[in-house]
């Protein structure tokens, strides 16, 4: 389930490419696995009514939503019912906490936001201001915000001020004005693509020259549209690189240029790819399990009761370790994930403004102990 529709629905259209192109890619191998999507909407209410219309169905599992304010509302009911509930782009710190049945695949804050706001002082190295504008009606962004501001604090960085917004706002003049008087070095943004975006431009159209450093909400390429030619130079820490030499990610890559022509794919295309990559591969071992243990060749897990089905697939989910396009990952007992490599990426627009990539930086920074 993601955000196909609402101001969340740029980080769904991400993640619906990774999806169906993991269900083409894994779809006709045994055991069977096949995709049904639901739109989770970009709220609370849109999300629960979507999650307990896929619980009235045989799912296995279930894959998001998209918004780390839904999962705190909708992934409890999953939990309850004994579904397990993989998140695929859920960075708020507290998800995996939700319950047994939760886990994510998506990096925490407290693992990727700290790499971009080291990047801006590499890039500057005499940057001593800083300003803070986080969304306080999103979860996501209100605990990624905290991280933020604690890596500038531990850097010896001076917090100038720190700016609330909300992710239906578009008209950022006033908090821009008040901030531009505080001469920051560096601008921080936790926020979501389109509201992110759109602040973003404004800055620029206002005379801030300076760097700017965004969250994991805006790690799209469908920010594009919203900030166009002022998108350029935005730093963004990423959980993926599609220039990783290994065999999964060159497979992943080839199959999204194939479909997308030509272009690298996004971190959130990645990771939902990345999620049901390990759905799969996990029954394929819970297939191999039983059919050990009851001495079948096949129709081992067809056999199995539903409700049975859902706990050994969260069991073994959570187990051993996974070659995804991300990198190897695993799982913590409580369902949080293990990654190593992270990187930190600067936007380059064209000369239009219409278009651009996601370059990274030379010198990716090391996962945080």
């Amino acid at each position: 389930m993601v955000a196909l529709t609402g101001n969340a629905s740029l980080i769904g259209q991400d993640q619906r490419i990774g999806l169906e192109l993991a269900a083409s890619e894994f779809g006709g191998r045994t055991p069977g696995l096949s995709l049904r999507l639901e739109d989770g909407g970009s709220d609370e209410q849109t999300a629960t009514t979507a999650f307990r219309r896929l619980l009235q169905q045989p799912v296995v599992a279930l894959i998001g939503p998209s918004l780390s304010q839904q999962a705190f509302a909708v992934n409890p009911i999953a939990d309850r019912a004994g579904v397990p509930v993989l998140g695929a782009s859920n960075t708020a710190i507290g998800i995996p906490q939700i319950g047994p049945f939760v886990s994510r695949i998506s990096a925490p804050v407290s693992k990727v936001a700290p790499l971009s706001i080291q990047a801006a002082k590499r890039l500057n190295p005499k940057l001593e201001r800083v300003a803070v504008f986080f969304a306080q009606d999103d979860a996501y962004s209100t605990s990624e915000t905290k991280i933020f501001q604690k890596s500038i604090q531990a850097l010896g960085l001076k917090l100038v001020t720190v700016q609330r917004t909300s992710t239906a706002d578009i008209d950022f003049q006033k908090p821009i004005a008040d901030t531009l008087q505080t001469r920051p070095d560096l601008i921080v943004i936790s926020a979501l693509p389109n509201d992110g975006g759109n602040l973003v431009r404004q800055l620029r159209e206002m005379g801030y020259a300076g760097l700017i450093a965004a969250g994991n909400g805006m790690n799209s390429p469908n920010i594009y549209s919203v900030c166009q030619r002022y998108c350029d130079g935005l730093l963004i820490a990423q959980a993926y690189s599609p220039e990783a030499k290994t065999a999964v990610n060159r497979r992943f890559v080839q199959l999204y240029q194939k479909q997308r022509g030509g272009t690298a794919p996004p971190q959130f295309t990645a990771q939902a790819y990345a999620a049901m990559q390990v759905i799969r591969e996990a029954l394929t071992r819970l297939d191999r399990q039983e059919s050990l243990r009851s001495q079948s060749r096949n129709q081992a897990l067809a056999t199995m009761p539903l409700p049975e089905l859902r706990r050994a697939l969260n069991t073994i989910l959570l187990q051993g370790a996974y070659d995804t396009p991300l990198g190897e990952i695993r799982f913590t007992p409580e369902g949080e994930v293990i990654q190593k490599d992270f990187y930190v990426a600067r936007v380059k627009m064209d000369a239009k403004g219409k278009t651009g990539r996601f370059a990274l930086l030379p010198n990716p920074s090391p996962a945080t102990p």
